[in-house]
């Protein structure tokens, strides 16, 4: 449960934190590890934090305050940027490193409104009093884009990008610039302004310079180009070919429509040939990959509580009899989905019992 920011004064100090008094006989706790760093808290000191947990084990409900979490810097956003609290500007992302800094992504719902110069103000009044409450947190404040490389790109100011290359599958960009400074600057220091970045925009970030990824490029196309001239026994040319029509894999040879291929001026003859060949590889392929697949026993699949799912899940792990699971710790097969620590427990022991009879 995250709230907005709440306002107490400090009570008391405890070992790992402080009990914080936030009127009404209600108290709340401020870990150490949900502090700035470096700051310091006084008895009677008022402190301004966000309620993010309420732990309702033991005697009564505690409630934990965090000064570090990014919803801190979006609750004090709002209070500060009257666009914000009324969603004529909204914010979508934030990252922290707090008392350090912090990037923060707005969007604007009105096009006459600059989202970037609303959240800072006039001469910087409106960031400086956020960045105040943070102990001098720098905050950069970035424009959200819809197009992955833009935000990206934005996220990573003041370093001047060249181009980024997007993998939305695996949630990757690789970043490439012209000149080692700009590079640097988007690392930022010890990594800060990249780690922020990544973070904010939720892709794995890889940084490099022109030259190498050019190279890699090479590296990549050389090895696609040996391996369509190995697996299909076809001419380098023909195979330079289609690694520059973008064909990484026999998979896609063997069945993108044959229409594709016009584009380098294969006959009709020699488009059904080189198909046909990339077929039968891809289907050696998958009856390869099907006999390397192990079937659990068929004790394992009856088991009481086992379903086929997860039978065949702890069979690909190498759990292939009633004794290899008998064998296992809960930890070892609780991450199996549709599992858990909880049912894990009680099909290891449904396995053990063989052991006490």
């Amino acid at each position: 449960v995250c709230s907005s920011d709440l306002y107490g004064e400090v009570k008391k100090q405890t070992k790992d934190g402080f009990i914080i008094d936030l009127g009404d006989n209600a108290e709340a706790y401020l870990a150490r590890e949900e502090m700035i760093a470096k700051e310091i808290l006084r008895p009677k000191q008022r402190v301004n934090a966000i309620l993010y947990s309420v732990n309702r084990e033991g005697r009564g409900a505690q409630l934990l305050l965090s000064r570090a979490k990014p919803e801190m810097l979006i609750a004090l956003m709002k209070k500060e940027i009257p666009e914000i609290s009324e969603e004529i500007i909204e914010i979508k992302a934030a990252a922290r490193q707090p008392g350090v800094r912090a990037k923060i992504a707005v969007k604007t719902n009105d096009h006459r409104i600059d989202p970037v110069g609303a959240c800072i103000g006039m001469r910087g009044t409106r960031i400086q009093a956020v960045q105040s409450e943070l102990n001098g947190e720098r905050i950069d404040v970035v424009v959200w884009s819809d197009d992955a490389a833009q935000y990206i790109a934005s996220a990573l100011e003041p370093a001047d990008v060249s181009g980024i290359v997007i993998d939305e599958e695996e949630r990757t960009a690789d970043i490439i610039f012209a000149a080692s400074d700009q590079l640097a600057r988007a690392i930022g220091s010890q990594g800060q302004n990249v780690r922020l970045a990544s973070e904010l925009t939720g892709y794995k970030l890889n940084m490099m310079l022109e030259d190498e990824y050019h190279a890699r490029q090479q590296n990549e196309a050389q090895q696609y180009l040996d391996m369509f001239v190995t697996r299909l026994d076809i001419e380098e040319d023909l195979a330079m070919a289609l690694v520059e029509m973008g064909f990484t894999s026999v998979e896609e040879v063997a069945y993108v429509p044959a229409e594709t291929f016009e584009e380098i001026e294969l006959d009709a003859e020699t488009v059904e040939l080189l198909q046909g060949r990339a077929k039968e590889v891809a289907l050696a392929d998958a009856l390869k990959q099907q006999e390397d697949i192990q079937e659990p026993s068929p004790e394992l699949a009856a088991m009481e509580g086992m379903t086929q799912e997860v039978a065949y899940a702890l069979a690909a792990r190498g759990v292939v009899t009633v004794d290899d699971l008998a064998d296992q710790a809960t930890d070892d097969i609780a991450d199996i989905e549709g599992l858990g620590a909880e049912k894990a427990g009680q099909l290891i022991m449904k396995a053990r019992e063989s052991w006490f009879n």
